[in-house]
């Protein structure tokens, strides 16, 4: 079970770990504690569940790609488990998911995002991703983004505010 100082640690890091070459020894010496401190509990809540992941969060305008595309796909039922994960290896999805369809409008029940430098790279990529779906493949489509959103998941309140 998380503790207050899991809590704490969760807070100093949730907006991102500081930018410098040792961001857990800047993390630990703000919550007065040691650097493998810092590591071993993040690891503890990863394992729990209590953190999903730790990873970088690029602004992929800002590296150049200006065709990001969410590429949506209708894959047959049968095989959709075990191409899914297959689609998501691929080096250039940043990631992938599964999603109930929503028919008759929206029949499409694998997504995976890629980013491309323009819309004709884009495109080659969901060519290659049709050509692992293969036969499985029933339909497909890319939706471009259009504008950055804000990306952020939850964040807790000051510890003690009852938040």
């Amino acid at each position: 079970m998380p503790d207050i100082l899991d809590r704490a640690l969760v807070e100093a890091t949730q907006a991102g770990l500081p930018l410098t070459p040792r961001p857990y020894e800047d993390v630990a010496c703000r919550l007065d504690i040691s650097e493998d401190e810092v590591r071993a509990r993040l690891s503890a809540l990863l394992d729990a569940g209590a953190l999903r992941r730790i990873g970088v969060v690029p602004n992929h305008y800002r590296l150049g790609y200006r065709a990001n595309g969410m590429t949506v796909w209708n894959v047959d039922d049968a095989e959709v488990d075990a191409l899914g994960p297959r689609v998501g290896a691929l080096p250039f999805v940043s990631h992938c998911y599964r999603r109930p369809r929503r028919l008759p409008q929206w029949p499409y029940n694998l997504f995976a995002m890629v980013h491309g430098h323009d819309r004709a790279e884009a495109e080659a990529y969901a060519d290659e991703i049709a050509g692992l779906l293969g036969a499985a493949c029933l339909g497909r489509d890319i939706l471009y983004s259009t504008r950055i959103l804000k990306k952020t998941g939850l964040r807790l309140g000051a510890a003690g505010r009852g938040d």
